[in-house]
């Protein structure tokens, strides 16, 4: 266990002779240099590529949450991928050094590792906001007074677009079929209980609830398990935007059992800037050929796909939902991403995560300053590695300042800085420069 600030972290990172040792967090330079030769998965840091200042120093790159790293591997895969196509051409389909026909397959099992899925529930495609809307065609079936989407308040806005689209195009009103969770007065979270209720009360006339697993803006997390029970016994369909969940938190999102999740591939997953999304379907629906969706041939069933003149017969997986065949450069990132995910695996990149936002959020707590406030749930259990600085004054200047300090976070209107202390590159010396830095910026 970790002990910080009178609190106990259920962390398991360190250990010594098969038990935890109990370590107070200390706020010195030697210290975290002390925790990261101390840290099973330090080597993986030098598998990234770091962006560098102009002076040549590498940033404090804390902004995973937005865009991940490059894995240093993925350049030698794309080259791969570019050599087989100018060698093969169409042949590369059969005959590349991976086979772009089933290339989709390669990433299946390790994503469903990262997501806690079966294989079959699982598939890498397209991107996010296009997968939601793919699955609310199938899962968003408004009829009678039972025609409402339950979201956030402050979901992220393309969450907001998809819903209010879909609503609109079942020939609704958005204002009268979006329930929109707010936190009470003077609070940043929701309340479990006020989400709880707000099923309990209005479950009947819910079509579809639709949460962030991990909001955007403040990090916190939702017991997905707790949520997704009582949407189905309310007869609700209930799914996720994963987007700051996927390979930040375990997920489970089976054993969840929603019946939809949607993610992108690009924050702490390092597929790339807009590279592909990824989709889950809970398996009691993959069989379900009454299940409306839009088709496309790559959802067509394998054997006789090329055959060209057959009726749609979806694949009795996920892969159903497919459209196109993938654009496989695009893909090979996300490969070269999930390699390293399988190598370390969700469970020890959680424990160090615990451990390393647990000593971020005890160095800025030390600071005490009443110019911040740490607006992500204490709880680790209720959080992933983010977390989110409320600025009092609203402004973005503190911001510019640790950026000009070479620290890279980003800046969430209208008052919140966002810092995430990634457990598979970041390092406690990042998490303690990210500190100095603020601390000399706040006392300027």
């Amino acid at each position: 266990m970790w002990r910080g600030t009178g609190e106990i972290y259920e962390s398991g990172f360190r250990k010594k002779q098969g038990l935890m040792v109990i370590k107070e967090y200390e706020i010195n330079l030697d210290f975290a240099r002390q925790m990261d030769a101390q840290d099973p998965l330090r080597d993986y840091r030098t598998k990234y590529h770091i962006p560098k200042q102009s002076n040549g120093e590498p940033f404090v790159y804390l902004c995973g949450n937005s865009l991940g790293l490059q894995p240093k591997a993925t350049k030698q895969n794309v080259e791969q991928e570019l050599l087989d196509w100018q060698n093969l051409g169409v042949e590369g389909h059969l005959h590349a050094k991976n086979p772009w026909l089933p290339y989709h397959e390669f990433l299946t099992e390790a994503m469903a590792r990262v997501v806690g899925a079966k294989p079959a529930e699982i598939v890498v495609m397209n991107t996010l906001t296009v997968n939601l809307h793919l699955m609310m065609v199938s899962f968003y079936r408004p009829k009678g007074k039972r025609n409402k989407i339950l979201i956030e308040a402050d979901a992220f806005p393309s969450d907001r677009y998809a819903a209010q689209s879909q609503i609109r195009f079942h020939g609704l009103s958005p204002d009268a079929c979006l329930i929109e969770l707010k936190a009470q007065e003077g609070e940043v979270c929701l309340r479990e209980e006020d989400i709880l209720e707000a099923i309990d009360s209005q479950g009947d006339e819910i079509a579809l609830i639709l949460l962030g697993n991990t909001n955007y803006y403040t990090g916190q997390y939702f017991d997905m398990q707790k949520i997704t029970s009582l949407g189905h016994a309310k007869g609700c369909m209930v799914g996720f935007d994963c987007a700051h969940g996927a390979g930040n938190l375990p997920l489970n999102l089976h054993d969840s059992g929603c019946d939809f999740a949607v993610w992108c591939n690009y924050k702490y997953l390092n597929a790339g800037p807009g590279g592909m999304g990824g989709a889950f379907i809970h398996e009691r629906h993959l069989t379900n050929k009454e299940l409306p969706r839009f088709e496309g041939w790559w959802g067509h069933n394998k054997k006789t796909r090329f055959q060209m003149r057959d009726d749609f017969d979806p694949i009795p997986t996920a892969e159903a939902w497919q459209l196109s065949n993938p654009p496989i450069l695009a893909m090979v990132s996300v490969w070269s991403s999930l390699q390293l995910f399988d190598e370390v695996g969700m469970d020890k990149l959680r424990e160090k995560a615990v451990s390393l936002t647990g000593y971020l959020e005890h160095l800025i707590k030390s600071l005490n300053n009443t110019g911040i406030r740490i607006i992500t749930p204490s709880d680790p259990e209720k959080r992933g590695s983010q977390l989110s600085i409320q600025v009092k004054e609203a402004d973005n200047t503190l911001f510019s300042k640790i950026t000009e300090a070479g620290v890279m976070a980003d800046w969430r209107e209208p008052d919140v800085i966002r810092v995430a202390p990634v457990p598979m590159y970041n390092s406690y010396e990042d998490v303690f420069k990210f500190y100095s830095v603020l601390k000399k910026a706040l006392q300027e």
